[in-house]
Order: C-alpha cells, then sequence, then structure tokens
C-alpha cells in the first residue's frame, strides 16, 4: 500500500516524498487508518518497523483537516517518550513530516536549561515531545497548560513502565482534554502495558504487527561464550579481524561502558560513550559523530537502547547481557531496520547463562553459540561433577583437605587444619 493512496494534505504529502516515503510498512498499514478516524489504539510492534509515521501522520493530518490558530503554551498534541535521545529525535523525524505546513514541533527534555524551552512553550507550540519529568517540570512553573491537548501518544510505554514513569505520565494525562485521542506504542507487551491500555485508552483497538515480543526477521544472532574479564580482548580481536565499523555496544553499567571505552582508546580505536553520567551535549556529540561516521564504535548503556535510528547500521553488541529479557529485544532493534539485514553479537560468560535461557524462551528461538579459539570457557557444571566425583571416590590423595567452592566456579582451595584443643 502506498502513502500517494491516503489522499493526504498536499503539504504533508510532498514532506514524505521528500523523506523517500513511497510504500508504508505493516504497521503503517494497519495503524494509519483507524487513527486517522479518531480512534484510540493499542499498538505493538517491533522497533525499526516505522511506529512513528503510524502515529505522525495521522496526527498531522487530522490537525490539518480542523486548523486552529497555536495558542501561547496551549499545545495540541502530546507525545510522552522515556529518554531524552528519543525526545530529540522524534521532534526532528516529526518536523520533516510537518515542513511544509505551519504545525509546530517542540521537544522538552532534562539536562538543559529550562530557559529556551520555556520561551518556545510560551511563543506557542503545536506539538510537544517531552519526558515525563522535565514536562512536569514547566507545568509546575506555569509554561505549559495540557488541557487544550487533542492528542496524546505514548511511545515505548513498555519502557516507560520499565523505568518507573508510570504515575508521572498518569498525572500529564489527566490533565489533558477528556475528548482527547490516545494513541499507546510499545515494542513488547505485558500484562502491566495491558493495564495501562485499559486506564487511559477508551474503547481502543489493539494491533499485533509481529508475534509478541519477537525480533526482526533481518536480524542474525549469535553468541560468544567469553569468561568475563577477557571481554575487552574478544571485542577487540573481533573488531580487527571481522573490520567492523560502526559498532553500536551496549553494556549493563556505566562502569562496564567507561573500562571498555578505556581499553578501545589504548588500541586507538575511535569510540565515545552515551550513558547517564555525560552531559546532555557529550551525549547529543558522540551519536552525531557516530551517525556521521566519525566513529567506529559507540558504548551506551540502557538510556540508547530505544528509539535510535541509525540508518545502515550493520552491527550491534551485547558487551553484558541485559537483567530484562525484554530489554535484549529493544536493544538489537538498533539493526536490522526496516527490512535491512543486521547482526546482533552477545557475549556471555557462565554468570550469565541463564539470562541468556530467559532471552531464549522470550524471543522463542535457541541462538547460535560460537566458541572463539583461544577464548574457551571451562563448562562449570562438568567442573564440578569432575570434582566431586574425585572427592567421593578418593582419587585424589588430599581430598580429605580439600572443599568444593561453589561460588568460585569449583576450584578446590585447601581446607585449614583445625586448633588442637588444648
Amino acid at each position: 500500500m502506498q502513502f500517494s493512496s491516503l489522499d493526504l494534505a498536499p503539504g504533508l504529502q510532498r514532506a514524505l516524498e521528500q523523506c523517500g516515503y513511497n510504500a508504508m510498512t505493516p504497521v503503517q498499514q494497519q495503524a494509519i487508518v483507524p487513527a486517522r478516524r479518531g480512534k484510540d489504539l493499542q499498538v505493538t510492534a517491533q522497533t525499526g518497523t516505522g511506529k512513528t509515521a503510524a502515529f505522525a501522520i495521522p496526527i498531522l493530518q487530522r490537525m490539518l483537516d480542523k486548523p486552529k490558530t497555536t495558542v501561547a503554551s496551549r499545545p495540541r498534541a502530546l507525545i510522552l517518550t522515556p529518554t531524552r535521545e528519543l525526545a530529540e529525535q522524534l521532534a526532528d523525524t516529526i518536523a520533516g513530516y510537518a515542513q511544509f505546513t505551519a504545525i509546530t514541533v517542540t521537544a522538552l527534555y532534562g539536562g538543559v536549561k529550562m530557559g529556551g524551552q520555556a520561551n518556545k512553550l510560551t511563543a506557542g507550540v503545536d506539538i510537544v515531545i517531552s519526558t515525563p519529568g522535565r514536562l512536569l517540570e514547566h507545568m509546575t512553573l506555569g509554561n505549559v497548560i495540557l488541557t487544550e491537548v487533542e492528542f496524546v501518544v505514548l511511545d515505548e510505554a513498555d519502557r516507560m513502565l520499565d523505568m518507573g514513569f508510570i504515575a508521572d505520565v498518569m498525572k500529564l494525562i489527566q490533565q489533558t482534554a477528556q475528548t482527547r485521542q490516545t494513541l499507546l506504542f510499545s515494542a513488547t507487551t505485558s500484562p502491566a502495558v495491558n493495564e495501562l491500555s485499559h486506564k487511559i485508552l477508551k474503547n481502543h483497538q489493539q494491533i499485533r504487527v509481529a508475534k509478541i515480543n519477537s525480533t526482526a526477521d533481518t536480524v542474525n544472532h549469535v553468541v560468544y561464550s567469553v569468561e568475563e574479564n577477557r571481554k575487552i580482548e574478544l571485542f577487540e580481536q573481533l573488531l580487527a579481524e571481522k573490520n567492523w565499523f560502526q559498532v553500536l555496544v551496549f553494556t549493563s553499567t556505566k562502569e562496564q561502558a567507561d573500562r571498555l571505552l578505556a581499553g578501545l582508546q589504548k588500541s586507538k580505536v575511535n569510540a565515545a560513550v552515551c550513558h547517564g553520567d555525560r552531559s546532555q551535549g557529550a551525549r547529543r556529540r558522540a551519536i552525531a559523530d557516530f551517525k556521521s561516521a566519525k566513529l567506529q564504535v559507540l558504548i551506551a548503556t540502557e538510556v540508547a537502547a530505544r528509539g535510535l535510528d541509525i540508518q545502515g547500521l550493520d552491527y550491534v553488541v551485547n558487551f553484558n547481557l541485559p537483567y530484562l529479557p525484554e530489554d535484549y529485544v529493544h536493544r538489537i532493534g538498533r539493526t536490522g531496520r526496516a527490512g535491512a539485514a543486521g547482526d546482533a553479537i552477545s557475549f556471555v560468560s557462565r554468570e550469565e547463562e541463564q539470562s541468556l535461557e530467559r532471552i531464549q524462551k522470550l524471543i522463542g528461538t535457541k541462538i547460535k553459540r560460537i566458541i572463539k579459539p583461544g577464548f574457551e570457557v571451562s563448562n562449570r557444571e562438568s567442573l564440578l561433577k569432575s570434582i566431586s566425583r574425585k572427592v567421593l571416590s578418593g582419587r585424589s590423595n588430599k581430598a580429605s583437605e580439600t572443599f568444593i567452592d561453589l561460588e568460585n566456579t569449583g576450584k578446590a582451595k585447601p581446607k585449614s587444619k583445625p586448633r588442637s584443643s588444648k
């Protein structure tokens, strides 16, 4: 189905053509028409399937169908998103769709001064894209009033639940017009997402574009077994051997990200980090440099896992597996977008094997395992069984002087001799 068949406003159609939009993706085919008719929607679709256009185009068209004068501090549409990076990216994308119309767009997020944002709000803006916390700050200061909001979008709703934003989200939605249209988009589904949908949506339609919690078919998944303390060494070797370029690497903590960056810098690899301890300006520069191919490696924590749309990104590496298996879907959703091929590579230590099992259960497939020569990992269970058999059979002449340390990967430790009683 082509966008040209939607009978969109000339300015909106012109913008989509300039953006290179011709055929609609499945989520766009299923969501745009009912959303344009004013229907509330709960949409579950994997990352990289064109969700932004699926909610932005019908909202823009409905605003153009019933044009209104822009009023100071009173936006017509509100899009809530969990991260600064996603808010900024959505604003750029939607402003591109609206470039040949009179509709104005702005993004609000923390990490920057509020003055510039406040000036835009008081001057009047039609569509506000914001993180929940920063929008509440502006509301408290009287910079924005939500009573005229006709359209509400929760983008990455599942992530906002994970990050504990739900109370703030509910406060904000309660301030909007009772007659609003609400669209809830998420990459994964859960009882919590469904409960939220029933609280904020009215007589809504459910759309599920892909298998629940699935990953793109175009992504090739592999895992490398490796000891935790050799992950940096393995990454550097693979980077050199396979000539990877523009690799997005996810770590579980800021400390791991900084440690990997230090190792890569010693090896003269152009890399940068994107995590919560870096200023918004530094994070923005790192992402911009990565997108423009000035960096070979961008290292990120979960803050960058949602919404980053990097054209032609071939490789995503999980330096550490995420705590929540659903976050695996979001992380690797940075590659294999819009039908393009991509590779998701995960480093798995013995301590992460259970996390891998949960991920495989969630996505419904077993991930191919690669053993890199020189990086073999001893099997913890077989090691424990082997030592246990030796102890029980008495094959070791020191069996009576050893014990099994289960928390130290099965290594035997000398047993201290009991003191003689006096």
